[in-house]
Parts: C-alpha cells; sequence; structure tokens
C-alpha cells in the first residue's frame, strides 16, 4: 500500500471514535425517551453540557489522537486538513445536540454556507498539495521543529493541537448559537449571507490566482528561466493578502449570525482568530524577504500595496523614487 493511501486511510479513520460515541449516545437519549427509562449518569451529563461535551471530544480525538499520530509519522500534516473538515462537523453536533433548538431554515442557510466554505478550502488544500494525503506540513511547524529541536516531540503538543482547540471552538461559537436560539429570519441573516459568500468567493478568487502564480514560476524554473519575484496582479494588486481577509470575513459573517440572535459576544473566537493571523501575516512577510531573488519587489509591493482590506495602490512611493 502506498503511503498516499495509507494516510488517506489514516485521514477517512481518524474521527471515527467521536462519530461513534456521539451516534451511541444519541441513540441512548432516544431509546430513553421512547421507554420513558432514565438516562445514566454518562448519558445524563452528555445532554446537559454539550459545549463541554464537544471541547472532551475535540481533546480526546484530536488533541491526543492526531498529537500520537503525528508523532508516528513525525509530521503534523492532519490539523491542517481537518481545518477544512471540523467546522461541518462541528455544526451537526450543535444541531444534533438533544437541546439544540432553532429556526430550521437558518440552520440549513448557515450549514449550506459551512458546506461551502469547507469544499472550498478542502480543494484549495488538495490542489496545493498536488492531490497528495500528507505531502508536507505547514511551514510554520516545520521552523518550530527546527527552532526547538529534542523538545519538539511534546511542544507540538500544545503548539499545534491544543491550541487548535481553542482557535476551532472560538471561531465556531456562532455555529453553536445559530443551533441554540429559535428566532424568525430577518434582514441580518441576509446581510450575514452576504459577508460570508463574499468572504467565500474572495478566498477562492485570490488563491487561484496564487495557485496560477507559483504554478507558472515552477514552470519557468523547469525551463531554466527567470522567474517571476512577486505576485501582484488581480486581487494581489489590491492586498498583500487577499485570501486571509477572505477568510475574515467569512468568520465575521458567522459573527453577524450570532449577533443577531442576541450573541454579538462569540465575537471574540473571530477577534482572537484575526489576532492571529495578524501575527502569521507578519512571518509570511518575513519569510518573503528572507528569499533574496524577491527582497527588492517585495519591499516595494509592501510600500504600495494595503495590507489585508482591498484599496488602491499608493502612488506615493513611486513619485517619491521618480524625484530621487
Amino acid at each position: 500500500m502506498s503511503r498516499n493511501l495509507k494516510r488517506a486511510l489514516v485521514a477517512f479513520l481518524v474521527p471515527l471514535p467521536s462519530i461513534l460515541f456521539f451516534l451511541t449516545f444519541l441513540n441512548h437519549y432516544n431509546a430513553s425517551i421512547s421507554n420513558a427509562t432514565p438516562l445514566s449518569p454518562l448519558w445524563t451529563w452528555c445532554v446537559d453540557h454539550p459545549p463541554l461535551l464537544v471541547n472532551l471530544l475535540f481533546f480526546l480525538n484530536v488533541n491526543i489522537l492526531f498529537w500520537v499520530i503525528g508523532q508516528i509519522q513525525n509530521s503534523h500534516w492532519m490539523i491542517d486538513l481537518y481545518w477544512t473538515v471540523i467546522p461541518v462537523m462541528l455544526g451537526y453536533y450543535y444541531a444534533k445536540h438533544p437541546l439544540g433548538q432553532y429556526t430550521l431554515w437558518r440552520s440549513r442557510i448557515v450549514m449550506a454556507l459551512t458546506w461551502v466554505w469547507s469544499l472550498r478550502l478542502t480543494h484549495n488544500y488538495f490542489r496545493r498539495e498536488k492531490w497528495q494525503w500528507g505531502a508536507r506540513e505547514d511551514w510554520r511547524f516545520n521552523d518550530m521543529r527546527s527552532q526547538y529541536g529534542k523538545h519538539w516531540w511534546w511542544i507540538s503538543f500544545f503548539s499545534v493541537y491544543l491550541s487548535q482547540q481553542v482557535f476551532l471552538i472560538g471561531i465556531c461559537l456562532p455555529l453553536y448559537i445559530v443551533h441554540s436560539v429559535d428566532k424568525p429570519l430577518n434582514v441580518w441573516d441576509s446581510i450575514a449571507v452576504a459577508i460570508c459568500l463574499s468572504g467565500i468567493v474572495i478566498a477562492y478568487f485570490a488563491d487561484t490566482q496564487l495557485h496560477d502564480f507559483v504554478t507558472r514560476n515552477e514552470k519557468l524554473k523547469e525551463l531554466g528561466k527567470p522567474v517571476v519575484p512577486n505576485l501582484d496582479r488581480g486581487l494581489w494588486g489590491y492586498s498583500r493578502h487577499p485570501n486571509y481577509f477572505g477568510e475574515q470575513l467569512w468568520w465575521w459573517g458567522l459573527v453577524v449570525f450570532a449577533w443577531n440572535l442576541g450573541h454579538g459576544w462569540t465575537f471574540v473566537g473571530a477577534l482572537v482568530n484575526s489576532m492571529c493571523l495578524a501575527y502569521v501575516t507578519v512571518l509570511v512577510e518575513q519569510r518573503m524577504l528572507k528569499q533574496e531573488y524577491r527582497v527588492q519587489a517585495y519591499k516595494v509591493y509592501q510600500k504600495t500595496t494595503s495590507v489585508w482590506i482591498p484599496w488602491f495602490k499608493s502612488s506615493s512611493f513611486a513619485t517619491k523614487d521618480k524625484s530621487t
């Protein structure tokens, strides 16, 4: 069996413990309702604490199991792939939980949007990895592996997995609220849909333009021709990180759904994620400036192009450059 097939099999099997546990819990709950019999203390706790249960399942199935598999494979590639899947799973968890109460059409709309977001991100992941499962792990994990050396095996549990639990559960809080409050649809739901869709579309075109740019440069390199040092066309001509901007629009669009249902506090998850992405932006730009062939072009790009929010190029630098 090839390495690619083995990793695909692992990726499909790894969420089964959580899925089977949750289905068993639902079966016991439904049986107790039908037979008018009391639930055991374990299943009663699962009914009464949906957020705690999902955090416990995440800790056991993702933090511990993914981490163990990552140690065996010497690569923490799987969490990157499951970023595209876990929000969908969380949405269905909240919808199917016995305490779930919600407007059916709002749930359908939000879950449809989440599926579209997930499929876009999953497609981009495999396109970037040349349709291989776990071909490489996130470059940030590689950098930390080199930085922490022999201590990386235990530090990775906190930096790769436990931190992901905070981010993922946090940014998906609006999915919990959508499936916890029953309130008629209104105009704010339409606004939230527009924001979410805008984010998905922007991220898709930004990632596609980046993929095409990288592919062209790879072909030029194969032909022994000079590569283009920097992508500054399309959406990348208005923002240095339009893919990040689109991704943030998506998460903040979900916050609007929750705010409309009286739970604006859920913005905390999106805010923490945005702050984290701001830090990642700095790391990405530092990485760009370490590549000699693109330093000069990227410095000009930094001075003329907006960081996140798409905007027209600044002409002040170009004017100053001509006058010197």
